[in-house]
């Protein structure tokens, strides 16, 4: 069996999970809304499966989707996309990240990752052939120089696979720093595939910007979406990739030999909620800032550290000020004894893991956020 695979251990996922059924504890540590979604959507998704075509659609996806995915970024974003040349249509992000991946990178090509990074992204990279330089993020600010940079780039760089805003540090990166990642692509020849699945859940007024937006990086960046993330609906698994046709032609390839194609009635549906006036959208960010400055509060009020989120669906605790030096050990505590499952940071690190801090998810109920709260209160300090 391939060793990238078959001696990758059990996740912190799926051992925190594992736990909290076995405790009854509230799980904070999966990434996913108690919501069930918007009505109308789910609805569309219904009826264009017992009404609408059930057989292939094309390798490309629905145009009608393809079309919405070009106006919705045209409209939020400014960002200009032909949908017959730009955009494809995936079986989600990770599968559109996989097949970006297979398709640009040859064996020895170098890639540089920003840690902590999305568990699926290393063992991708290696898969494909590629050798990871890493960029080694870290608490309060979750900033990287142009210092760091310069140690990872090389003459071997072939791409740099980023993601915006970033899980889990909940930092949303502004044209600053992508025009600093930006003048290292360019310099270097580089591709940069960029993760911004969380691009609509940005909170404080916070505006995403795409990599596609900045100078120089138009014709070598993969934009990549997801409609689970944008709608809640996380079990949907449909994603969007949107490059150059230059790159496209080589991304569709990949992409035919992988998944081919996605769930016909899930893109008509997507294809209509991506039409949704601006209300929903303002609406879905604010629920979830509401709900992040609930439990941020209540943690602050038990004394915790609380680190800034300004997007996706976590917020993280630096449990150093509570003389805690091994998140892990920290996190089976949470369960066993307090009935709380949370992720530690350091299992999103590759190599010289930072483990102060450990991530809750808060895109919850308010009477889970708050029993979360009461049982955290317990904590022997």
């Amino acid at each position: 069996m391939n060793p990238i695979f078959a001696d990758i251990p059990t996740t912190i996922f799926e051992t925190m999970s594992r736990l909290a059924r076995e405790t009854g504890a509230i799980n904070l540590g999966q990434g996913f809304p108690d919501d069930p979604g918007a009505e109308d959507v789910r609805r569309k998704a219904a009826d264009a499966l017992m009404e609408g075509w059930n057989q292939y659609p094309p390798m490309m996806g629905w145009p009608e989707l393809r079309q919405a995915v070009a106006r919705h970024y045209a409209h939020h974003q400014g960002v200009s996309l032909d949908w017959e040349s730009e955009v494809m249509i995936t079986s989600g992000a990770t599968e559109a990240i996989a097949g970006a991946l297979m398709a640009l990178i040859k064996p020895g090509d170098e890639v540089v990752l920003f840690q902590p990074l999305y568990d699926a992204y290393l063992p991708l990279v290696l898969r494909a052939g590629g050798v990871p330089r890493f960029v080694t993020l870290e608490p309060p600010h979750w900033r990287f120089t142009e210092a760091m940079l310069a140690k990872a780039f090389s003459d071997k760089t072939k791409l740099v696979l980023f993601n915006n805003p970033l899980n889990p540090a909940g930092i949303v990166y502004g044209k600053e720093d992508l025009d600093l990642l930006a003048r290292f692509c360019v310099k270097h020849d580089a591709y940069a595939i960029c993760d911004e699945v969380w691009e609509h859940v940005v909170f404080d007024g916070v505006q995403h910007l795409s990599m596609l937006n900045i100078e120089g990086m138009r014709e070598r960046t993969v934009k990549i979406g997801s409609a689970g993330k944008i709608f809640s609906l996380t079990g949907w698994k449909v994603g969007f990739s949107c490059a150059a046709p230059a790159l496209m032609r080589v991304l569709s390839k990949a992409h035919q030999f992988l998944t081919f194609t996605t769930p016909p009635n899930l893109q008509t549906a997507v294809a209509y909620g991506l039409a949704k006036d601006e209300g929903f959208f303002t609406a879905l960010r604010a629920g979830l800032e509401r709900s992040r400055d609930r439990f941020s509060t209540g943690l602050e009020a038990l004394g915790f550290s609380v680190l800034p989120s300004a997007g996706t669906y976590f917020v993280n605790i630096d449990i150093a000020p509570l003389g805690e030096i091994d998140d892990a050990a920290f996190c089976q505590r949470l369960v066993r004894e307090q009935g709380v499952a949370a992720i530690p940071v350091s299992a999103f690190y590759a190599e010289n893991p930072v483990k102060t801090v450990v991530r809750f998810c808060f895109a919850k109920r308010d009477d889970v956020l708050d029993g979360a709260l009461e049982r955290l209160a317990g904590l022997k300090r």
